[in-house]
């Protein structure tokens, strides 16, 4: 089980053991609730009143005026716990998203992350939102690389000239080899990165519409987040692996 999902569930027994006649740990409730409280990605989707209870004491004052029976006392906590378990179970299925998190956190460029953010938040809900946040990963990557390697793109520059630019400076061009394979892959990789560019313009919400408008799913944002966020973290590897080389 994933480990964060773990911690969710251990934090939702807490509460209803204590909102039912149990006597659960004060430290313990603290360390969970601090755990989602910190992360950006889980923070938005905790439920309001363990957001508003630093301790049990607090939770207790609030859970017994609001409902009488344990019945409704567990149900409620239930319900309010959803939100937050939906969005662990669906990254327990998508592993890559931590792995994709380490990098883009060891990038240490804040608006890459909060773009990474924004991707994994509106999977669902806003598949729309998701695809803009997806590309503007890959555009924010591509300007940090190539500002570190002292070549700054043009004002206005889109994503697929974003990427041949950090592309070529990187040697991930297919022209700067002659291995079929590689030349193959890294082509392939320049497919990946203009077609999120075409899906952006066409399914996002970066532009207007007509009066039938093609309407992204989650499946579509999933697709688009989860390329841009492979593709991020491959370009960062190599541009670590060139400033290696470099020092």
């Amino acid at each position: 089980m994933n480990q964060l999902l773990e911690q969710a569930e251990t934090l939702q027994n807490l509460l209803i053991s204590h909102a039912t006649g149990g006597s659960e740990s004060d430290a313990q409730y603290r360390q969970l609730r601090q755990v989602f409280l910190t992360g950006p990605t889980y923070e938005k989707t905790l439920p309001q009143f363990v957001r508003t209870n630093r301790s049990l004491d607090q939770f207790w004052q609030f859970i017994k005026y609001r409902y009488k029976h344990y019945a409704e006392r567990r149900q409620y906590i239930y319900d309010e716990f959803q939100p937050l378990m939906q969005l662990l179970e669906s990254n327990a299925l998508n592993p890559s998203d931590d792995n994709v998190s380490a990098v883009l956190e060891k990038f240490d460029a804040t608006h890459v992350n909060a773009a990474w953010s924004k991707a994994l938040d509106r999977r669902t809900a806003d598949p729309e939102g998701a695809i803009t946040a997806a590309r503007t990963l890959l555009e924010t990557v591509c300007k940090h690389i190539l500002e570190d390697l002292g070549s700054g793109a043009e004002d206005g520059a889109d994503l697929p000239k974003l990427y041949r630019l950090t592309a070529e400076k990187l040697k991930l061009a297919p022209s700067q080899h002659t291995e079929p394979v590689f030349k193959q892959i890294l082509g392939g990789c320049t497919a990946v990165v203009e077609g999120l560019g075409a899906v952006r313009n066409r399914l996002s919400d970066a532009h207007g519409k007509g009066r039938a408008p093609v309407k992204p799913t989650a499946r579509h944002a999933e697709l688009a987040v989860n390329l841009a966020g492979a593709m991020a973290g491959f370009l960062i590897a190599t541009w670590e692996a060139s400033r290696e080389v470099r020092a």
